[in-house]
């Protein structure tokens, strides 16, 4: 089939576009130069292979009006489609862009590697829409919320978060968006290294909770195959924000994403009462210390009496040391509920911390990472449909 569909007059474009794919993408490009788009996306599919292409580029002189009716049209028809217009990224027209259906933009000055990488975003985007599309239970199922919590503050709680996204990433790439909901004190964008253009705060507003397009213009795209949506730049912005919003924004989200990981702010705030609602997976962390192996009993206790305890919960122990004094049965005894997985005390995990670029990430090998991957590894559904077990084991340290 052709997995690639050009629509432009610019021989330039189509030899630049094809040497893209010929750097290490499969499939072929099949190329129509012509500036004129057809009114009915059937007319240009009858003239292609039998099966439907993956991505239809919309290049250089296509006229944008044009391009803006026919990425409308097939955002309803042929919904796992990804449309890339060629266009200057004018930050005005983005959302505009967006509305209409246009999965990316490309500067038409874009050299072949700039076109490859993009090619590859949209074909994983396509991959994970097409995957919902086969599902019978499409227009109803929603995506895993992963809920990162800890009573107490610096059990590592945000680097826990940080790899899981990431790990999520390589299952399911470009279908997994992290949520920063420690408002006033948030580490996601320093844990991922990036500097966002919008935060929850946009995400909220009345326009974003009614259009999960608008939502979608406000996430920031990371390296690692995810989205982010960062805290608020300022702690005082966290004030204007309600849980009722936080409901309504992680109920979009799970709409529209595969994997969503939040992470909360240290206890139990309203924020994260209202976050928790909405989780279908739960990840408690707790470090191998007296205060924390306490903080986190009475929290569980406070949500046990509450009735709020949700029962696809996994129990972390973080920065285990077996010289620490205690041990993975000393924790359980106490918390009352089995610890499903241990991860080391790492020199790594500090290391990538700083550097902004989550361990599961950099492709180190550390036995933290194994610990990493096996928390990542308990919510990948091939994982879930193969092992007729309980979520809950005991581990060894």
């Amino acid at each position: 089939m052709s997995r690639f569909v050009l629509i432009t007059p610019s021989t330039d474009f189509d030899q630049r576009l094809r040497r893209a794919v010929a750097g290490g993408l499969p499939g072929n490009v099949h190329t129509f130069f012509s500036n004129v788009l057809p009114a009915d996306p059937g007319e240009l599919f009858a003239m292609l292979d039998p099966e439907e292409p993956e991505v239809l580029i919309l290049g250089p002189e296509v006229p944008v009006e044009d391009a803006l009716r026919l990425a409308r049209v097939l955002d309803v028809q042929s919904p796992e489609l990804s449309v890339v217009l060629v266009s200057d990224p004018d930050p005005a027209f983005v959302l505009q862009a967006m509305r209409a259906g246009i999965r990316d933009l490309l500067s038409p000055t874009a050299d072949a590697d700039q076109i490859r990488v993009l090619l590859e975003r949209a074909c994983q985007s396509y991959a994970s829409r097409h995957r919902s599309q086969d599902s019978t239970e499409s227009h109803t199922k929603k995506g895993l919320v992963i809920g990162v919590f800890s009573p107490k503050g610096g059990v590592g709680k945000t680097t826990i978060a940080t790899n899981i996204a990431i790990g999520l990433g390589k299952i399911a790439p470009m279908d997994v968006v992290i949520v920063d909901l420690d408002l006033q004190f948030g580490d996601v964008a320093s844990g991922l290294y990036l500097d966002p253009e919008h935060t929850v705060t946009d995400a909220v507003t009345p326009s974003a909770s009614q259009d999960s397009l608008v939502l979608k213009a406000f996430l920031t795209v990371h390296p690692g195959n995810i989205y982010a949506l960062c805290a608020p730049k300022s702690p005082e912005d966290a004030d204007e924000i309600t849980p009722e919003q936080i409901s309504r924004l992680l109920e979009q989200l799970a709409e529209e994403f595969q994997y969503v990981v939040v992470d909360t702010a240290p206890g139990l705030p309203e924020i994260g009462l209202a976050a928790m609602e909405q989780c279908t997976d739960v990840v408690w962390v707790s470090a191998m210390d007296i205060p924390s192996v306490r903080g986190l009993r009475s929290g569980l206790d406070i949500l046990r009496r509450l009735d709020m305890l949700p029962e696809s919960r996994h129990v972390v122990l973080n920065m285990a040391d077996a010289k620490s004094g205690l041990s993975v049965q000393d924790v359980e005894s106490t918390i009352g509920s089995p610890v499903d997985v241990s991860i080391p005390r790492s020199r790594a995990v500090g290391q990538s911390t700083n550097r902004g670029v989550p361990v599961l990430q950099a492709g180190r090998r550390d036995p933290a990472v194994k610990g990493l991957q096996r928390l990542v590894e308990r919510f990948n559904p091939v994982w879930r449909a193969k092992t007729q077990r309980k979520l809950h084991r005991r581990v060894v340290v």
